[in-house]
């Protein structure tokens, strides 16, 4: 109930990213793949919220910080810190 099976890699791509605490991160443009290893490595996010990283600054995501995967992400860890592009 409530719950839908991500049928492939492509389902992920445009779902809303959230931060353990519920904080709008982006949207899932990509997921990046890790050709050699056969296996997702992160979430690509073009336009972040500029309440967590800086204006303009795309970020990377790392798989391992997803908790889990449905109508929307939800990450088991964000970086408290504010990103800035001299940081990415």
């Amino acid at each position: 109930m409530g719950c839908r099976v991500l049928e492939n890699i492509n389902d992920i791509k445009g779902l809303e990213i959230y931060t353990p605490g519920g904080i709008y991160v982006g949207v899932a443009d990509e997921v990046i793949i890790d050709i050699s290893k056969m296996r997702a490595y992160g979430l690509f996010v073009a336009e972040a919220n500029p309440m967590l990283v800086d204006e303009n600054v795309s970020i990377s995501i790392p798989m391992r910080w997803v908790q889990s995967i449905g109508d929307v992400i939800i990450l088991n860890r964000f970086p408290d810190e504010r990103i800035s592009s001299g940081s990415v």
